[in-house]
């Protein structure tokens, strides 16, 4: 019979298999095996090539991916600031336009009486309808829970408040009940007090969004402009490296990727700078300009509503001021005429500082001869009211020629022409600073792949040297 082997008795412990006899050292990890496979590698010249080979291909595929990742940021940001954001300030500012030129208008018609005109009454239609489409607008384009979306409710609560008050104002003053004047009143200071500062607000929430899409577009890729400075460093060492080395000028895949990333870096540059003074160039001469045009538009109709106001009114609000140690009694609504037709010049003086051609700055100056005109004219209207005379006084006012309405039409005309030519000159540039960056983030990523292959099949002819 075949012997058997002795079988361990119940208190032998088991011997593993694969236990490691002793004296016997510990196996490595594979990554410090790898680790001492490159310390052995980077000892030969072969090894040190494979190495930097791989250094160099990584560099370049970075700075190709960096810039690409930069300019397609800023890129976005410059359409924005194009196609968006500053669109969006327009369109804020023409709500708080039409929600003021409706409101004037109301009060016109409001002292035209039963002989309102057709006219007048379809301005008013088209400037609520106006106001409204707007804030349709705005409500898509808003974020959902934004300051900006907070606004555009209330004006959309507010706006069919106002239109029932002037209704009603419009149908007791066609009856000859003094009480229409009181629900207008009561319309002006929801207007005044409720719906253009909502209306305001929304204007500067646009105006800010516009200011951080430029702040997004302008500034300098420095972190890509720092790798493509440390590639072609690193790719001008090597090629260096490799001259001391084989007396050979030229590695033609070293060569290659130089050239592919000096030209990455170059348009880069050159790029973003034209692209940068495109972008400052639409901002100095286009956003300023429309800033303060807006703004002086809205200073002339909140003058004309005043001066309506004033007539709607008839002295029955007061305020006293004081001017030069005199006290003076002046109606509210005059008062309010007085501070925004200063307003109004303050701005149409600095918008024409800042028109750069003729073609900007000839209607800007019309509208202040139309505006000095309009001033005199008030003053002989308000003399008119003073002395009783109640009915030459609006007849200097809402009258058909010769009267107020006449100077502030011009300027409105004035102030539209000027703003359209204002909105074309920063189209065109805020178009030709986008344009400037357009193509470059891929161009970029195209242009590292290329420069990244020919580091690697530059170092792989060196080291075919050595097989």
């Amino acid at each position: 019979m075949p012997a058997v082997p002795p079988q361990p008795g119940p208190s032998e412990p088991l011997t593993p298999v694969t236990a490691r006899p002793p004296g016997t050292p510990a196996r490595r990890t594979a990554f410090a095996e790898g680790v001492d496979r490159m310390r052995a590698a980077a000892t030969t010249e072969p090894g040190r090539l494979r190495i930097i080979g791989a250094v160099l291909a990584v560099l370049v595929v970075a700075f190709g991916a960096v810039t690409a990742w930069q300019m397609t940021e800023r890129a976005a940001a410059a359409d924005d600031v194009l196609n968006k954001s500053q669109p969006l300030t327009s369109a804020a500012a023409s709500i708080y336009r039409s929600l003021a030129d409706a409101n004037t208008t109301a009060s016109g018609g409001f002292l035209a009486g039963g002989q309102e005109s057709a006219e007048s009454r379809k301005r008013y239609e088209d400037d609520i309808d106006t106001a409204a489409a707007g804030l349709v607008t705005a409500a898509s384009n808003a974020d959902p829970g934004s300051p900006s979306t907070a606004a555009i409710t209330k004006l959309n609560k507010l706006l069919p408040e106002y239109k029932g008050l002037v209704e009603r104002a419009r149908t007791y003053n066609r009856q000859g009940f003094p009480v229409g004047g009181a629900y207008l009143r009561y319309a002006n200071q929801k207007m005044q007090q409720e719906m253009l500062p909502a209306a305001e607000d929304l204007y500067k929430k646009e105006n800010q969004r516009l200011q951080d899409d430029y702040a997004d577009a302008r500034p300098y890729p420095w972190a890509a402009i720092a790798l493509g400075v440390l590639a072609l460093a690193a790719l001008a060492w090597m090629q260096h490296r490799t001259y001391r080395r084989t007396n050979r000028v030229f590695n033609h895949g070293l060569v290659a990727a130089t050239a592919t990333a000096t030209v990455v870096l170059l348009w880069l540059v050159v790029g973003h700078s034209l692209a940068r003074a495109g972008l400052n160039d639409s901002y100095e001469h286009g956003v300023r300009s429309l800033n303060v045009l807006h703004d002086a538009r809205i200073a002339s109709l909140k003058a004309r509503g005043d001066e309506n106001l004033t007539l709607v009114a008839r002295g029955a609000e007061t305020v006293k001021v004081t001017a030069d140690g005199e006290e003076l009694t002046l109606d509210a609504y005059d008062h309010g005429f007085t501070e925004n037709i200063a307003a109004l010049g303050k701005g149409l003086a600095a918008a024409a500082r800042l028109a750069d051609d003729q073609a900007g700055e000839k209607p800007v100056t019309s509208a202040e001869g139309n505006m000095a005109e309009w001033r005199k004219r008030h003053t002989a209207a308000r003399a008119q009211d003073d002395n009783g005379n109640y009915e030459q006084a609006l007849a200097l006012v809402i009258g058909a020629k010769g009267a107020t309405g006449e100077c502030f039409d011009s300027v409105d005309a004035n102030l539209a022409r000027a703003l359209t030519h204002e909105q074309n000159e920063f189209r065109q540039a805020a178009g030709d600073g986008r344009d400037a960056m357009g193509g470059l983030p891929l161009g970029a990523a195209v242009l590292a792949v290329l420069g990244a292959a020919g580091a690697v099949l530059g170092i792989g002819r060196r080291l075919s040297e050595y097989r």
